[in-house]
């Protein structure tokens, strides 16, 4: 990996923890999610005019995904209603690929090695002690019921997105369609579920959940980019810095509480994550 593309995918990271910074900065974590989502839409419209079109047998996959992202999103809003992002990212980012490797090996008769059962092994330990620092500090116990929620759906669309974007024969218009499905399923359910109330009418929230969408996908085009010219595998395990970032931003940016049991579990988190990447 040259050192171009290096500092690409550690940028791509950064975007990925900026965004639910973002999120997490607004006083409406809700409405901020719910900018995101409606500016997704023309974003993964402008896309789909320049790609090549999608098989249409890819298009329960889309739906899907949409709904599932609907969930991540949920549960993710509720999270940072309730906790730091230095506490509730980690658990969210870190659980998910435990979920999918421990999925895959129950249910798709995946072959799992021994370096695999030391990464989900890892994984478990650092999101374990990341947890116990919940109850130790007195923070709100109910981000994790949410943050494991999150986790839940980041694994799910994942297998989605792996199986759709191969049926779709066009990955790049495949996840700009998801990016439509996604934020046209969350605007509306978020509308069913709390009214129109639930949009915010200020300029400066409308302008920081656009940023918002911007680096989400921005995070995610960077580092397929980056994939074309780097194993895929090296590529996605350095993309989990972003936990790192998270819990920098956390602290340095938002003041939030920094324990040396919190930065352990952390790093405990990313090393377990790349672990399950390569």
């Amino acid at each position: 990996m040259s050192l171009g593309i290096f500092l690409a995918v550690l940028g791509a990271a950064f975007l990925h923890a900026l965004w639910n910074a973002l999120i997490k900065l607004g006083t409406s974590k809700v409405g901020g999610m719910v900018i995101l989502s409606i500016v997704e839409v023309p974003i993964g419209l402008a896309v789909v005019a320049f790609a090549n079109p999608i098989d249409p047998a890819a298009v329960p996959w889309v739906l899907a995904a949409g709904c599932t992202h609907f969930a991540y999103k949920f549960f993710l809003t509720y999270a940072y209603d309730r906790g730091d992002l230095s506490r509730v990212y980690p658990i969210a980012r870190g659980a998910a690929p435990m979920i999918v490797a421990l999925f895959g090996a129950a249910f798709l008769a995946d072959a799992v090695t021994g370096k695999e059962y030391v990464a989900i092994a890892v994984l478990a330990a650092g999101i374990l002690l990341m947890a116990r620092g919940v109850f130790a500090s007195g923070e709100d116990r109910r981000l994790l019921p949410f943050a494991i929620g999150s986790a839940c759906a980041t694994a799910t669309y994942t297998l989605i997105d792996g199986m759709g974007a191969r049926v779709s024969g066009a990955p790049a218009a495949y996840v700009a369609w998801v990016f439509v499905a996604d934020g046209t399923i969350f605007t509306l359910g978020m509308l069913a579920l709390r009214g129109w109330d639930v949009i915010p009418r200020n300029l400066h929230a409308w302008r920081m959940g656009a940023f918002a969408s911007a680096a989400s996908y921005g995070a995610y085009a960077v580092s397929i980019w980056a994939m074309t010219f780097a194993p895929i595998a090296v590529v996605a395990a350095l993309r989990e810095t972003s936990i790192l970032f998270a819990v920098l931003i956390g602290w340095l940016v938002f003041g939030e509480r920094m324990t040396g049991e919190k930065a352990l579990a952390s790093l405990i988190i990313v090393t377990g994550v790349m672990l399950t990447r390569l």
